[in-house]
């Protein structure tokens, strides 16, 4: 369907709720974690403890992870802002073609390469109005579970619109509250001493400065605190309208620039970490203090069995300058191998969700949209412009076993800015059952891997004679599903003309 027509996400009449079915929809809190590794946490999410889980302290994780359900199989897209736009509207990154990192209004963030264009992909991010150019033309999740009485708001990063354009404001995608959240995916500075980079240069600052924090200028109160301390604020006020609320709790943490946070520092470098790693591990310790916060707080208002709490990161762990720094997983953000996109994922609903739970069913960052939803009693009467391809885990929160049986679809036809090696290079990828292929623009050549059997991503099969016709299946999967969502494709300077598709068949093009 093409997604500039309206879709029907489902049938029937659109559902208001009111009255007493009001007091039946949870309270949901969906807590994004920026550039948080697999394994950033002492929540291990692999079959056995890694050596990063044994560095990092997060005990409000595990508080967390033993009331719910621990998914060891989430995935989300390499790069921030294609993650966070698949989240608000259910779709594919290759459908929404949102596919790497925005900021400024009608200009690319693609670092430049000898042998390829990137073309025009909608690099100014998604967009509530139709006919901005270069957008993704949606109708986001918070504006839905507003119609369907929720108090809906937005605390730290955004980075779903570029400057200038609508969804640079969260509030036109249906908050009713923002608070520091604008077109930049990072912040100037995490120290309150520094204004979160106010008091830098005033240009630079107008873009990178995180905004509606003044009141914490000048003092010692580092980011993460600042904004845990206005999400229970918000809290408050919508607590006195007596509805149901959405909170999206989108931190700045763990992303770089990295600072010192001194109430954790000291003791990692303790723990004989280098300054870097210190810096980076306080940040991880910090952000699991303000979800310990939280749900502190949800208890002593008494609201604590009525509210789903969901844990997510937007993409892979970012390297620090250390290529194995994910290890057992291969590479990190802006890669599709396993430590790019795979996401440490935690669910709480209370009273549906069994204690200490896990679930290994493969789940992907668009299916955030529908199973929200879902959780609100939303499951009827939505009508959207795009197409959701998004599935929701909802059942499996209730304790279904087995997995959807789809793949899972990523495409990245870019080229970070950050890049080194394979890492940021343009390609895509699907994901079905324990096989995984990647396939290469600027070489046009795929990569093949068993993840059950190599998690490491080391043994690449694609030129074993046993594995020929598992590659040729998932290639040719990979193929229909970039054509039927009209993705963007890399075009070959020398030929002017597209890469060709991963089953090798060439992209006709109109003259």
């Amino acid at each position: 369907m093409n997604i500039n027509k309206r879709n029907l996400y489902t049938t029937t009449s659109a559902l208001v709720l009111s009255g007493p079915l009001v007091a039946q929809q949870p309270n949901i809190i969906l807590f994004l974690v920026d550039d948080m590794g697999w394994q950033d946490t002492s929540v291990p999410f692999g079959a056995e403890p890694t050596k990063l889980n044994e560095i990092y302290h997060t005990p409000n994780m595990e508080r967390l992870a033993q009331k719910g359900v621990k998914f060891t199989h989430a995935y989300a897209n390499s790069i921030s802002s294609p993650s966070r736009v698949s989240l608000f509207t259910g779709a594919n990154a290759a459908r929404h073609r949102v596919t790497n990192w925005t900021l400024k209004k009608n200009v690319s963030t693609d670092r430049k390469n000898d042998l390829l264009e990137f073309g025009d992909w909608n690099y100014n991010g998604l967009c509530p109005e139709e006919g901005v150019p270069y957008t993704f033309y949606a109708k986001c999740l918070p504006e839905l579970l507003r119609e369907n009485g929720y108090t809906t708001m937005m605390v730290g990063k955004a980075h779903f619109g570029s400057l200038d354009t609508p969804a640079a404001d969260p509030l036109t995608i249906g908050f009713d509250y923002n608070i520091a959240g604008h077109a930049a995916g990072a912040m100037g500075s995490y120290l309150g001493e520094e204004g979160y980079g106010a008091t830098g240069n005033p240009e630079w600052a107008k873009i990178w400065a995180v905004p509606n924090l003044e009141k914490y200028h000048g003092t010692d109160t580092f980011l993460t605190e600042a904004l845990t301390l206005e999400a229970k604020g918000l809290m408050d006020k919508a607590l006195l309208k007596q509805k149901p609320f959405f909170l999206y709790m989108s931190h700045y943490a763990v992303h770089a620039p990295f600072a010192i946070d001194k109430r954790f520092y000291d003791k990692y470098i303790a723990k004989g970490l280098s300054h870097k790693e210190a810096q980076y591990a306080g940040l991880v310790e910090g952000m699991d203090k303000s979800l310990g916060d939280l749900m502190d707080y949800l208890e002593e208002k008494g609201i604590a069995q009525n509210t789903v709490v969901i844990f997510m990161s937007d993409n892979g762990g970012y390297t620090i300058g250390r290529p194995d720094k994910n290890f057992p997983l291969s590479e990190g953000k802006g890669s599709l191998k396993e430590g790019g996109i795979r996401e440490p994922m935690i669910v709480y609903w209370p009273g549906v969700t069994q204690p200490s739970a896990e679930n290994a069913t493969p789940v992907i960052i668009e299916d955030f949209f529908p199973s929200i939803l879902e959780l609100a009693g939303v499951k009827k009467g939505i009508h959207t412009p795009q197409v959701v391809d998004g599935k929701s885990f909802v059942p499996f929160l209730k304790g279904k076993r087995g997995d959807m049986k789809r793949p899972l679809y990523f495409h990245y036809p870019n080229n970070w800015g950050e890049r080194h090696g394979t890492t940021g290079a343009p390609q895509s990828a699907i994901i079905e059952g324990d096989w995984k292929l990647i396939y290469y623009y600027e070489s046009q050549t795929s990569a093949l891997f068993n993840l059950k059997d190599d998690l490491s991503e080391l043994h690449n099969l694609i030129n074993e004679e046993a594995c020929g016709k598992i590659a040729a299946k998932l290639a040719k999967d990979l193929t229909r599903h970039l054509k039927k969502t009209n993705a963007i494709i890399p075009v070959l300077k020398s030929t002017g003309r597209p890469v060709r598709y991963p089953d090798g068949t060439e992209i006709k093009t109109v003259s």
